[in-house]
């Protein structure tokens, strides 16, 4: 499973346990049957348990908890995550780096967009 995907499915369960797998694949982006065959594997690897409940409008539902192992996992996985997207960044900010340099110190600097 992607580090990435890996990472916001505990993140995401973590933050909202009664998330449908429905939700789950819309927040990751991916379809309902990445989304199921994903969390499987971390149910699978005993990091995430089901429980079932009843809702409001008395329909069976599930909720998604991280076991002791997923929040251990949830804690590796994350600094795994972030020292990606650490590289990732020093990458980027050298290529800027290279491309302010080739623009050269007379030129206007690009401003950036706003988010």
């Amino acid at each position: 499973m992607q580090d990435e995907i890996h990472y916001r499915i505990l993140k995401l369960v973590a933050a909202n346990p009664e998330l449908t797998q429905r939700d789950l694949a819309e927040a990751l982006g991916v379809s309902l049957g990445k989304a199921n065959y994903c969390l499987r594997a971390l149910i699978e690897k005993g990091h995430v348990k089901v429980n079932n409940f009843r809702r409001k409008d008395n329909k069976l539902a599930y909720a998604y908890l991280l076991t002791p192992a997923g929040i251990a996992d949830k804690v590796h996985v994350t600094r795994r995550f972030l020292q990606r997207k650490l590289a990732e960044y020093d990458a980027l900010e050298a290529e800027i780096e290279a491309l302010r340099r080739e623009i050269g110190p007379g030129d206007e600097p690009v401003a950036r967009q706003p988010q």
